[in-house]
């Protein structure tokens, strides 16, 4: 039980037993029986309590939803009831009649709003209304992006201009993903738990926490695009299958991995960079660094300076399946 919620509910639940009690001060009648309106009304507030922890998860998107359809039924129930095609005939019958669509139309409403109000963009918290009618952009984030990390960094830099949407049902997967037996599994979750907690911290970063509630039955990766898809915003992620997956249903995709890859600094022959040697190389006198993006750079006649930070002239580059692979000649130590 929520501790927030707690005490809450035991005052409530005391304040309708004390209203039991005071009832019998209002009606004499009832004083001989105050014992009993005590009880009933601490059982008043227990089933109020219970009914409202049987409500645990209903949203105030599942709120919209239901005065919607219930709005809607009432509608067409009062449209039919008082239409011509009521006008004559056995009174008994007008009013069974009229009685059964009060009843009938607002349920049938109710049910088809509550099933399909994740594509409602206006009872829905979906919209997007700022000031001065500008439509912030939306990006929907997935698990993959979060245990990744790199999403912060971005943040940070200021590139990120769209509000960031995270799901419930992603955050319920990093947590289970964190609560793992596997040792690797659990260190992923709990950096994207980290990643989470740093995003929070980040200001002019507008987050947004979503308690959609897409069919259970779906896969996470189909929950992500059917969001996405009818939030009219973009998918960011890792994953190379969903990212497919998004593009095949039309929703458009941003992943950091291709975005990483397009920040690459194009590196020519002849032209000087810094980089740390971190081991040495196959051949003799070479010693290997990396760039920041993860390209290897061989320095020849570095070997020496292992551990230190060098300037280096490329003399060669070659393509390879984790980036590039580029060699240098060894200029100076940098200080």
């Amino acid at each position: 039980m929520d501790k927030t919620l707690l005490p809450i509910r035991l005052v409530f639940i005391a304040l309708c037993t004390a209203s039991g009690w005071l009832v019998c001060y209002a009606i004499q009648q009832w004083d001989p029986y105050r014992g009993r309106a005590v009880a009933v009304g601490l059982c008043i507030g227990v089933l109020v309590v219970l009914v409202d922890m049987m409500l645990k998860g209903f949203s105030l998107r599942g709120l919209s939803a239901l005065t919607f359809g219930i709005g809607v039924g009432l509608l067409i129930s009062y449209m039919v009831g008082s239409s011509p095609l009521l006008q004559e005939g056995d009174p008994q019958m007008i009013y069974l009649t009229q009685l059964a669509l009060f009843m009938i139309c607002p349920y049938l409403a109710t049910v088809i709003a509550l099933r399909g109000k994740d594509e409602f963009n206006l009872v829905i918290p979906y919209v997007r209304f700022v000031p001065h009618d500008v439509d912030v952009p939306l990006v929907v984030v997935d698990t993959s992006v979060l245990i990744d990390g790199r999403i912060a960094r971005l943040c940070e830099s200021g590139f990120m201009s769209a509000a960031l949407v995270i799901p419930r049902f992603v955050l319920d997967e990093l947590h289970a993903v964190a609560d793992s037996s596997d040792p690797h599994k659990q260190a992923r979750g709990r950096r994207g738990l980290e990643i989470l907690g740093e995003l929070r911290k980040i200001k002019n970063i507008d987050i947004r926490i979503t308690d959609s509630e897409v069919a259970n039955s779906q896969h996470v990766d189909a929950k992500l695009v059917f969001l996405a898809q009818s939030m009219r915003a973009k998918l960011l992620t890792t994953d190379y299958n969903l990212a497919k997956l998004a593009e095949f249903h039309g929703v458009p995709w941003l992943n950091l991995n291709q975005l990483a890859k397009a920040l690459r600094p194009e590196l020519l022959l002849g032209e000087t960079l810094e980089v740390d040697l971190v081991k040495a190389g196959k051949e003799e006198g070479q010693a290997v660094g990396f760039l920041e993006d993860g390209s290897m750079v061989v320095v020849n006649a570095g070997r020496g300076h292992m551990g230190k930070r060098v300037s280096a002239e490329i003399i060669s580059v070659l393509p390879s399946a984790g980036g590039k692979m580029v060699f240098a000649r060894m200029l100076s130590a940098v200080e």
